[in-house]
């Protein structure tokens, strides 16, 4: 069978998918990763197809949140951002049309992909990993996570969050006509729900062991474990980075991937006087600006990226933003996890780690001062309870096969 994957975001929001891909080719499907062009090669070099998408919307995105231009500037690029989605739904048919696929395998962020499975008439899973879809009484929708209402809000924070698919309507509606030849939805369209009313597979592919599956999960939805993609067989490490690891303790890992832009200096300056508080030695990951800094003691070791497979490992804790792909690989090797969210589903993941005792309280960035990170710092490499739990987890996490499970589900979807 033909399956198109079609995801958008950052790199964390890309790998998952690579993984899935990579899987269901093995299994025998002919598979084809639609996506943003700057990850075209990244997409091939493990030997998939690649649609490629306008990197349009991800500059955008990536321009909105580096705030660098102030408020006049985020505005103006906040105001491209509609006419851009509409460009991509644009893409995902056309990347569609020429694929020509047997079933839309489809992250959250991609608008037009169920559309254009309806034009074409053949099945759509929607996956992310987060729970953002399905109301549950057992906790709220994720972005709501510091409320705690009881089951009755719960339920209804799923309500209100759907209220979001009015945002696109117009248009998903000009695409829909304009595109595809089909009629317009209504003002706050259900989009878990397929044209003849069946509803939309899911697949979240996080662990249960972490997040357990709540009761009321329909039998539709499924929590597979994660998916994660290792470092290609050929790479390998920076001697330098070598050199660091081997002259001393466990280093702590601190980075915030695609987070920052403005305030990189001043959270790096924070990021050093902790560590050298705490006592620790630290490898901080620069990313995209979340942290910058132009001198370093001789205890610490800067690099852009590594691959988190390889390096966790080899470290006593890892303190990141808590995008889902870094809290997923930190949990993998069963560290203990500080978590320091910036926005979004940031906020949700550091408390289930808390929750789970397997880190300390979260910081979020705008209350991150370095009396605080020391505290977590300190919390997270000394106490014996917390590694025990992380490590337990890790070794849960690593029997899981989130993959083989995520292909079970697609060809029960395609009847295969």
């Amino acid at each position: 069978m033909r399956i198109l994957i079609t995801t958008f975001g950052t790199r964390g929001d890309i790998q998952p998918f690579i993984a899935l891909g990579i899987g269901l080719k093995n299994a025998g499907h002919e598979v084809a990763i639609g996506t943003t062009q700057g990850y075209q090669s990244f997409v091939e070099s493990y030997g998939l197809d690649c649609g490629a998408m306008s990197n349009e919307l991800l500059q955008l995105t990536q321009d909105s949140l580096d705030g660098t231009g102030g408020i006049p500037g985020t505005l103006a690029t906040i105001k491209k951002i509609p006419l851009a989605v509409r460009n991509m739904m644009d893409d995902e048919w056309n990347v569609a049309h020429s694929f020509q696929p047997d079933l839309i395998l489809y992250h959250s962020k991609c608008l037009g992909s169920l559309h254009v499975a309806e034009k074409l008439r053949i099945p759509a899973i929607l996956s992310l990993p987060l729970p953002f879809f399905t109301p549950t009484r057992a906790f709220p929708a994720p972005f709501m996570a510091g409320i705690r209402l009881g089951a009755w809000f719960n339920l209804l924070s799923y309500k209100i969050m759907g209220l979001s698919n009015g945002m696109y309507v117009k248009a998903t509606n000009d695409f829909r006509a304009k595109a595809l030849d089909l009629p317009p939805l209504g003002r706050f369209p259900d989009l878990l729900v397929r044209a003849d009313g069946s509803p939309v597979p899911i697949i979240y592919p996080y662990s249960s062991h972490l997040l357990p599956v709540p009761d009321d999960f329909p039998s539709h939805v499924h929590v597979t474990g994660y998916w994660f993609l290792d470092r290609p067989a050929d790479w390998q490490p920076d001697p330098e980075l070598v050199r660091f690891l081997d002259a001393g303790p466990a280093p702590v890992y601190v980075g915030f991937g695609s987070m920052g832009g403005r305030g990189g200096i001043e959270r790096a300056k924070v990021v050093l006087e902790a560590l050298e508080k705490s006592g620790q030695r630290g490898l901080i990951a620069s990313g995209w600006g979340g942290l910058k800094a132009s001198e370093l003691p001789q205890n610490v070791f800067m690099f852009e990226s590594v691959p988190h497979d390889w390096l966790f490992p080899k470290v006593s804790a890892v303190v990141h933003h808590g995008g889902a792909g870094t809290t997923a690989a930190g949990l993998r090797a069963g560290k203990p996890t500080v978590i320091c969210p910036f926005l979004g589903d940031q906020p949700f993941w550091g408390r289930l780690v808390y929750e789970r005792g397997i880190g300390p309280q979260p910081i979020p960035q705008g209350k991150l001062t370095a009396a605080r990170l020391t505290d977590a710092i300190r919390i997270a490499t000394q106490d014996a309870e917390i590694r025990r739990q992380a490590e337990a987890l890790g070794q849960k996490i690593r029997e899981e096969d989130g993959v083989a499970r995520a292909i079970e589900v697609v060809n029960g979807v395609l009847g295969a």
